[in-house]
């Protein structure tokens, strides 16, 4: 199992990645990403899981929509910020 760290890592280099305008193999990793953090957020608070259910759904909104700016911007701030203030 990834280690929050290592998510945290993944989900900066995904978010350049979509900010240079590479999206196929970013975007299938993506999926990964959210598994990943489904597993860590396993034995979190109710009100963390909701929280990560928000920025996942919001990140899937950006990526049906080719906001890869908005996704970005969701991977690189709002998810780092989540990932600090749950699990460390």
């Amino acid at each position: 199992m990834p280690t929050v760290a290592q998510c945290g890592q993944h989900a900066k280099t995904l978010a350049l990645q979509f900010r240079l305008g590479i999206t196929t193999q970013p975007a299938l990793e993506l999926a990964n990403l959210a598994g990943q953090l489904i597993t860590l957020f396993a034995s979190a608070t109710p009100q963390q899981i909701a929280q990560l259910q928000q920025l996942l759904t919001a990140v899937l909104q950006c990526q049906q929509n080719r906001d890869w700016s908005g996704l970005a911007d969701y991977l690189e701030y709002e998810l780092q910020e989540l990932l600090a203030g749950s699990l460390a």
